[in-house]
């Protein structure tokens, strides 16, 4: 009766989508392309190995850490994001955490309020990009 056919949002393929006026309380597991619309209260992980991708909508929100190879972000999310490929914060993203990231993309309009962690920092505390430790200050100089 039903056909599985996905969905093309951002250029991606969506196997799964959380509709507008779906709120999930606890965590979500997926792996493939998972778009929401909806809100989530708890993390959201992608199938360790496996290729996704989380598209969150303009209306869309999450509550809770994301760890996720490839995000897309034009919604709130109030937690911490590790994307192990990339992260993009379209025009309308609202972030609230630090985001843990290998190459990222961020739109004028977009808001972080938290910090930018580049995934070679890891295990490094990450240093505000305005200051320069006096360590290395010194080094460049002497």
């Amino acid at each position: 009766m039903f056909k599985h056919k996905p969905i093309h949002r951002h250029g991606a393929n969506v196997d799964t989508l959380i509709g507008a006026k779906v709120v999930i309380r606890g965590d979500v597991v997926f792996s493939g392309g998972l778009y929401v619309e909806g809100r989530i209260e708890g993390k959201v992980l992608a199938e360790p190995d496996q290729p996704s991708l989380l598209i969150l909508a303009e209306e869309g929100s999450i509550v809770g850490e994301v760890q996720v190879p490839t995000v897309v972000i034009n919604g709130q999310l109030h937690g911490d994001v590790h994307a192990t490929e990339r992260v993009e914060l379209a025009p309308k993203a609202r972030v609230l955490g630090n985001v843990h990231y290998k190459v990222v993309e961020m739109s004028a309009g977009a808001t972080l309020t938290g910090r930018l962690i580049h995934a070679d920092a890891a295990g490094a505390e990450a240093t505000p990009l305005s200051v320069v430790p006096a360590a290395r200050a010194d080094a460049a100089h002497g």
